[in-house]
C-alpha cells in the first residue's frame, strides 16, 4: 500500500509535487530522500511540523507511516 505525502503552503513550491504517493512504510530518512536538498533543509527546520495519520509528531524522527497513512508536511504558522 502507499503513503500519501502532502506538502502544504509554501513547501509545496519547493517540493517535487504538492502531493505524492509513495510505497509504504515511510520513515523520516525516507521522507528526506524524496525531496531536493533545499526542500530537506526546510523540512528539518524546527518550525516545520510533520503530521502522520492525523496526529502532529512531537519529534519528526519518530515518523513511521504505514501503507494507507497520510503524512502532511506543515509549514510554519503565521498570523495575527
Amino acid at each position: 500500500m502507499t503513503v500519501r505525502v502532502l506538502f502544504l503552503g509554501p513547501l509545496s513550491d519547493i517540493a517535487p509535487a504538492a502531493e505524492m504517493n509513495v510505497d509504504g512504510p515511510l520513515d523520516w530518512a525516507g521522507l528526506l530522500n524524496l525531496v531536493s536538498p533545499q526542500c530537506a533543509d526546510q523540512i528539518r527546520s524546527e518550525r516545520v511540523k510533520i503530521a502522520c495519520a492525523g496526529k502532529v509528531l512531537l519529534d519528526k524522527a519518530d515518523l513511521h507511516a504505514k501503507g494507507g497513512d497520510e503524512v502532511a508536511v506543515l509549514p510554519p504558522v503565521s498570523g495575527g
